[in-house]
């Protein structure tokens, strides 16, 4: 019995089909099938009913499922704990980053991790802050750039990169300009240029409106603070943005803190409790880099 034997079990079982799971696992059809009957010569039984085109295991298939799982899983946990000794990490990451954040501590750190680890590929995809955290979840992304806010998402690993209040932005000759700070009660019924839903910033936003009982005129979306700052220079309406983003554009806007916030906006790395080395490695490296 073979390692290998026990994968294709899996392959066919979960995709009902030997030649989709022969595509899954990257060998021919016949390959997989001539692997099967080996397995279930060895184990005296079939494991399948080939009887019509979908592949249904049989009663002897279904026992064997799970403890060729549990066999699987077990190799490469074994291969986990090896490398982790000899220092060997391996394979793929894949890495979110919410649309329109460009940090540069991030390519940073991916850039330690790729010199000191080149075996591993890197994928990074852009996404909503919402999306990446149900990719976590679900295991389909390994670890996250997001905004949120008030608190980290339940169920996962996370480290705080940046945590602030709102400043509204206006051009200087706004008739708030001379102004340092304002409520969001007044915000009532100003057109508002902010980023979309999804985002640390919209987040805070949004729940210091609904504290305040304000129903925001949120006229124009983008997802750059320089296309929203952008906006708000042209008279479009007033531009919502964290602290630290509000004193890119001094020269041409009139930063106001957005008083009672109730909750902070909050960039955060986020993932999932993993056993992958990489993951951790990659975790070890973006702290230096954003020296947390």
């Amino acid at each position: 019995m073979e390692l290998r034997q026990l994968e294709y079990l899996i392959a066919v079982a979960e995709e009902a089909n030997f030649t989709r799971a022969a595509e899954r696992v990257r060998i021919s059809q016949s390959g997989v099938s001539a692997q099967i009957r080996q397995l279930e010569r060895e184990l005296g039984c079939e494991l399948f009913d080939r009887s019509s085109r979908v592949a249904r295991l049989t009663a002897a298939g279904e026992a064997a499922l799970g403890p060729a799982r549990a066999a699987v899983n077990a190799a490469t946990r074994l291969r986990q704990a090896v490398d982790d000794v000899n220092g060997l990490i391996r394979g793929r990451l894949t890495v979110g980053m919410v649309t329109g954040c460009t940090i540069a501590p991030l390519f940073e750190g991916l850039e330690k991790f790729h010199r000191q680890h080149p075996r591993v590929a890197l994928t990074l995809q852009e996404a909503s802050s919402d999306h990446m955290v149900e990719q976590l979840r679900a295991g389909t992304l390994d670890i996250a750039l997001i905004g949120a806010s008030g608190a980290p998402p339940v169920g996962l690993e996370s480290l705080t990169i940046v945590s602030e209040g709102l400043c509204v932005l206006v051009p200087h000759g706004h008739r708030w300009a001379s102004r340092s700070h304002i409520a969001v009660g007044d915000l009532g019924g100003e057109p508002i240029v902010s980023m979309p839903r999804g985002t640390g910033i919209r987040a805070a936003f949004d729940g210091a409106c609904s504290a305040a009982g304000v129903s925001p005129s949120i006229g124009l979306e983008a997802t750059s603070a320089e296309a929203i700052a952008d906006l708000a220079s042209r008279g479009l309406g007033a531009a919502v943005l964290s602290e630290s983003m509000s004193t890119d554009f001094a020269e041409t806007l009139v930063a106001l803190r957005v008083d009672k916030v109730p909750q902070q906006a909050l960039l955060l790395l986020v993932w999932a409790s993993s056993s992958n080395p990489a993951v951790r490695v990659l975790v070890s490296c973006l702290r230096e880099v954003f020296a947390l």
